[in-house]
């Protein structure tokens, strides 16, 4: 507690002033927790001192509160492009970095407790900067890290807020800002020494090395690889569940489930329901093979029923003999962004809605994926497969254009593989048949892209399209040999071969 005042103290972050009339003072309390490494070790205790925010009124209190963060594919990407290039990847975290953020507001709190000064005991503080807990802290300190990159020549990326890049004739450097955590990476290494160093300067920094642990996701360097998995977190998953020592599966859904949203079966306690769905959600930022099951549960979180419980259960057995598999980005895998879209017609939604399946590849490696319900009925699998293209051709752009900016290398145009012929034909003529004439004008977007030669579209043989595994509950053999084909490897037998 000692150490979190002193470092408030050292901040400027208040100063003791008399409540002035008609403002209220923000209570604080002190928040302890025990931080832990991967494997589960005590590191240290720590105590915040937060303020109860959740008392401040909109535009009396605070203004703003969004702060940007990086998203999941973007820090996938990065982590891609710097082992094509065998580029190392460090961490820097900032301590205690919400109290750095300025606050444009008037805010007062009470004295924390346990450490009142007697001789001033009526008396607040009047915050200078920004505390934990406020509402408006993250936005603070965002604008205050933006203002501090900037200020070293870095340029904010248009496509993505939390990403900053910098670059000379003979050095790039990349970074990607997730709330206080900086994920750095470049060349040449000397770089990345000097900016840690000016941010040191600027802030206090822990410099936690090379990328090891971030959010969860444990992320393994060796020789210019770079391999992301989630063992750690899947272990929590089946502790929480009780399910530790489960027997395992061999496949997260039998092909023939069929699950629906029914009124009779025994209702299920449908707060457990939605915490183990959450949990499994964030466990799909390394897992595409649980992308399907996990996404099809999910539509189910309102009233869930003894039948979708029983799938949860059967997702979690096969996580379990499957918690050390991960995704590998290599060295020489190339630096093409290719992507797979595919759609199943008619499986498993009442309505007779299709489910869309994506997948990008940045080289040999997948970078996006994503499985969800089709918002408008198809009358025919053709037509499914046109409205999930065009879905993967919104992604494609985003990719595209995203990396030209992190590399600053030309746009190159996507190659998406479909495995339907007459969708294809339907996306290269500009033709409208009797049976396409009533399809949303919106997805003829994917036209548009391909005449301009923004994306190519080719054909590819169902036995190998790879997103086949996010938009159907496939058999086990099938679902294995996907598995291996999307590039999901066990990452524990890995480092012998």
């Amino acid at each position: 507690m000692k150490v979190e005042l002193d470092s408030i103290n050292r901040n400027n972050t208040w100063e003791l002033t008399t409540l002035p009339k008609g403002h209220k003072a923000i209570g604080l309390k002190w928040v302890f927790k025990t931080k832990k490494d991967a494997n589960g070790n005590i590191i240290k205790h720590k105590a915040r001192l937060v303020a109860k925010g959740y008392i401040q009124q909109h535009g009396i209190d605070f203004e703003e509160v969004f702060a940007p963060v990086a998203r999941m594919e973007t820090i996938r990407l990065l982590l891609a492009i710097a082992a094509n290039n065998k580029w190392e990847v460090h961490h820097l975290d900032v301590k205690s970095a919400f109290l750095h953020g300025d606050l444009k507001e008037e805010v007062y709190v009470t004295q924390p407790e346990g450490f009142v000064k007697r001789q001033d005991n009526g008396k607040v503080y009047r915050l200078i900067k920004a505390l934990y807990g406020l509402r408006q802290a993250p936005r603070a300190w965002n604008i205050k890290l933006d203002n501090t990159l900037k200020s070293l020549d870095f340029k904010k990326c248009a496509l993505e807020q939390a990403i900053y890049t910098k670059t000379s004739k003979d050095s790039t450097l990349l970074i990607g800002v997730y709330v206080d955590d900086l994920i750095i990476t470049g060349t040449p290494k000397k770089e990345i020494d000097k900016f840690k160093a000016q941010m040191e300067e600027k802030f206090e920094m822990s410099d936690l090395g090379l990328l090891a642990y971030y959010l969860g996701i444990e992320v393994t360097q060796t020789e210019g690889d770079i391999s992301i998995r989630q063992s750690a977190y899947a272990i929590k998953i089946l502790k929480e569940a009780g399910m530790i020592d489960c027997n395992e599966t061999l496949i997260p859904m039998d092909p023939g489930t069929r699950l629906t949203k029914v009124t009779e079966g025994t209702m299920v306690n449908s707060t457990e329901y939605r915490s183990l769905i959450g949990c499994l959600r964030y466990l799909l930022h390394t897992r595409p093979d649980l992308s399907y099951s996990v996404g099809l549960l999910s539509r189910f979180m309102q009233e869930p029923r003894e039948q979708h419980m029983k799938a949860i259960r059967q997702v979690l057995r096969y996580v379990k003999g499957t918690k050390d598999y991960g995704i590998t980005y290599k060295h020489n895998g190339g630096n093409k962004i290719h992507g797979f879209s595919d759609s199943s017609y008619g499986v498993n939604t009442q309505e007779g809605k299709g489910t869309t399946g994506i997948i990008f590849y940045y080289g040999e490696s997948p970078i996006s994926w994503s499985t969800q319900k089709q918002a408008t009925v198809a009358l025919s699998s053709c037509e499914s497969e046109f409205i999930a293209a065009t879905a993967a051709a919104t992604q494609a752009l985003w990719l595209k254009r995203l990396l030209s900016k992190l590399t600053h290398s030309q746009e190159e145009k996507v190659t998406i593989q479909v495995d339907n012929k007459s969708a294809i034909a339907l996306m290269k003529n500009p033709v409208f048949h009797g049976r396409s004439k009533h399809i949303d004008t919106k997805y003829h977007f994917i036209r548009e892209c391909v005449e301009k030669e923004d994306i190519q579209v080719e054909f590819i043989n169902g036995e190998y399209q790879r997103a086949d595994i996010l938009t159907k509950a496939l058999p086990k053999i099938k679902f294995l040999t996907m598995r291996q084909l999307i590039g999901l490897k066990d990452l524990r037998h890995s480092v012998c071969d």
